[in-house]
């Protein structure tokens, strides 16, 4: 999930420096959520390790 939320960022900045600002507009909001989803998704997964190991 982080490695596309990369991925949509570089696309983004490679559009943005070609002057394209609709694609990196859409680019970079789709980075955004990708982002946001794997803290989420992260968050989850150290909580559950800590329940468990207890």
């Amino acid at each position: 999930m982080l490695y596309w939320a990369i991925l949509f960022f570089v696309v983004a900045i490679v559009a943005a420096v070609f002057g394209f600002g609709g694609i990196a507009s859409a680019s970079a909001g789709i980075a955004q959520v990708l982002f946001f989803i794997f803290l989420v998704l992260f968050v989850i997964a150290l909580v559950m390790k800590f329940v468990r190991k207890a």
